[in-house]
């Protein structure tokens, strides 16, 4: 048997441009002419292929970038949305109905973790939120109206690694659908191989690399995807989550050297963790043996693309995070901003921003410190002289103390 290669997959996809162009040319319209009335009303009833509509159902640009995203992932088929959040929402709408239910990890991005919480209960749609590396406690949860266990693969921030293979296996024998957000971890982990029923990323992070764009995708059955842009009944049809074209033929060039970048951003980011551990400091990557789930990412993974870009770093209070984070952009060791996959270091206490959705005392249950500073580490070419100037910064704000020769 064939073994899957993500990497490969993309690369052999080939389009050639309108005019021999080696990029396919940009679908610059948002409505397509027919040479009959009968085309037409055949593409309206779904019965056409190859032709084009209108571009909040789907561009010929779109189409390119959620097929590769497609092979990256191994589904069948793609549907790419204008963020992360267009292709959770769309999802979890097009699965879940008035008195439904939903298991999802505690520790997810605050902004799913707001759908969920916040705005899903007002259609009836409920949610239990557990311990997703407790997986009896995962299965307890389940109830005759629950519909979907939704994950990260590695979760936003604590880092915690989801046992996809098991979550599958218990997924399949209640019937419902295991959704994973692989945002982390796009070509070191491969969701759908594991038994993940959908994959989703935020393409606007490591996938794209230049945060220059916002971009979504659900990879995933190809009956699902129709279900998705179905005309009287999808989610992304009518919900309207649409990607303009410029910015998906821009994102599919970016994908291209995902792989290049995934091996840079890894291998600095365990560099930086392992001297920082060494320094005595609180900090977690899966790539440490001292993280709990080392070897279940190690069983899981991609050895070449190794354990991903982020890590995070407990230096115990806000005050002190803000300050450590304020002179490491002084001194021009990265960026004080949320998001990750850039070239560039980016850091933020994830308590106070990209979790803040989260009450307090609920952050504090599942263990996220205030002072929680979550690294997604750029592709710095000498990584060593990153260090020696963080360190010198820890050093200022008393995050470490020097050593005296």
């Amino acid at each position: 048997m064939k073994q899957f290669d993500a990497a490969n997959n993309i690369q052999d996809l080939q389009y050639f441009g309108e005019f021999g162009g080696v990029n396919p040319s940009i679908s610059d319209s948002s409505t397509y002419t027919f040479l009959s009335a009968k085309t037409m009303f055949d593409t309206f009833e779904g019965n056409t292929e190859g032709c084009y509509l209108y571009s909040r159902h789907s561009t010929p640009s779109n189409l390119y970038l959620s097929e590769a995203l497609a092979q990256m992932e191994g589904t069948e088929s793609a549907n790419v949305t204008a963020s992360g959040m267009g292709a959770i929402t769309s999802t979890l709408l097009q699965l879940c109905k008035s008195g439904d239910h939903i298991v999802s990890s505690r520790t997810i991005y605050g902004g799913t973790y707001a759908f969920m919480k916040n705005f899903l209960p007002d259609f009836q749609v409920k949610t239990s939120f557990v311990d997703i590396t407790d997986l009896e406690i995962v299965e307890k949860a389940i109830t005759e109206n629950t519909k979907v266990i939704f994950c990260e693969t590695v979760s936003n921030p604590l880092l915690e690694i989801a046992d996809l293979k098991s979550l599958a296996k218990i997924a399949k024998k209640h019937g419902v659908k295991l959704i994973v957000d692989n945002t982390f971890s796009p070509l070191s982990i491969s969701p759908q191989i594991l038994g993940a029923d959908i994959t989703i990323h935020s393409l606007t992070k490591f996938i794209n690399g230049s945060s220059d764009a916002v971009a979504g995708v659900v990879c995933a059955s190809s009956q699902f995807i129709n279900d998705l842009k179905d005309v009287n009944s999808g989610a992304c049809m009518l919900l309207g989550p649409t990607l303009d074209s410029l910015r998906a033929a821009s994102i599919l060039k970016n994908l291209r050297t995902l792989h290049l970048r995934m091996k840079k951003h890894s291998e600095n980011a365990l560099y930086l963790a392992q001297q920082f551990e060494s320094d005595g400091l609180i900090v977690k990557y899966p790539g440490l043996k001292s993280h709990h789930q080392h070897e279940l990412f190690n069983s899981m993974m991609s050895e070449e693309y190794g354990f991903g870009g982020l890590l995070t770093l407990d230096v115990k209070t806000v005050e002190k995070a803000n300050e450590l984070m304020e002179l490491m952009q002084k001194e021009n060791l990265g960026y004080l901003a949320v998001s990750l996959g850039f070239y560039k270091t980016l850091f933020s206490a994830s308590g106070s921003s990209t979790s803040s959705e989260i009450p307090e005392a609920e952050q504090k249950t599942m263990g996220l410190s205030p002072g929680l500073i979550r690294m997604s580490v750029g592709l710095d070419h000498d990584i060593k002289r990153t260090y020696e100037k963080m360190k010198w910064c820890m050093e200022q704000v008393h995050v470490l103390e020097k050593v005296l020769s």
